[in-house]
């Protein structure tokens, strides 16, 4: 699989718009994680694999479209990861939308990593595992089908995206369907987060995190965080 790159594109029906914002400046932000994979379920690693819902996952993605199929959105955009457009599809296809691709809120790439079970990384990589458990953003990662990238490369790659998306379409309301890690990276940026500190919020499969852009204010700004009530039973909170 090829490296990210910021194309968008939009297969199928027209986009529909509707100005949705009271603000004509700033730019609502409906950030979603995918649903369930079985791989998730296992806690194996995924990164750039690409892992479609298992059924689990396309319950959550149904029941997201429901609770979603009556807010005012303007543009769905996903990863192009296929757990990611599933996700992404289900909303869209209760609203009339289409889901615009942007390659660039692809997950981080694991490398050598991608496949494996955490024990699995832990006994054929020690020192790389160790400098990842130690939060070390600059770290390589081993090779693999895919390249590895460092945590603070992904995290310029995953906000770079959501800004970009959002400075591109100032009054309007943007869902956007991508990955734990690509939420954990808004959520940093929003709350001026070293990078370096540990994870200590959750990341939910099929979850809503709500978001402004306003430039004028100083950039993302964290709204709600973590909405799964609209999934039975309880959601996974695992690395993507």
């Amino acid at each position: 699989m090829q490296a990210p790159h910021r194309s968008l594109r939009s297969p199928g029906r027209r986009i529909r718009m509707t100005t949705t914002n009271a603000s004509a400046h700033t730019t609502d932000i409906l950030l979603i994680r995918h649903g369930e994979t079985a791989w998730n379920a296992e806690r194996r690693l995924q990164g750039h694999l690409d892992i479609p819902l298992n059924a689990e996952g396309e319950r959550q993605a149904a029941l997201l479209a429901g609770a979603l199929r009556h807010e005012p959105i303007d543009l769905i955009v996903a990863s192009d990861l296929q757990r990611a457009r599933q996700t992404a599809q289900a909303v869209a296809d209760v609203r009339g939308q289409a889901v615009a691709i942007d390659a660039a809120l692809r997950e981080r790439g694991y490398g050598g990593f991608e496949g494996l079970l955490y024990s699995e990384i832990e006994a054929r990589f020690p020192r790389e595992f160790a400098a990842w458990q130690a939060r070390d953003v600059d770290a390589v990662l081993p090779a693999g089908r895919n390249r590895g990238e460092s945590f603070r490369a992904f995290y310029d790659r995953a906000t770079g995206a959501i800004l970009g998306l959002a400075a591109a379409h100032p009054g309007r309301t943007i869902a956007i369907v991508a990955h734990g890690g690509v939420l954990e990276c808004a959520y940093r940026l929003a709350r001026s987060l070293p990078l370096e500190t540990p994870r200590d919020f959750k990341v939910y499969n099929a979850s809503i995190n709500r978001f402004r852009f306003d430039p004028a204010a100083g950039g993302l700004a964290l709204s709600s965080w973590g909405e799964v009530g609209h999934l039975r039973p309880a959601v996974l909170d695992e690395l993507p």
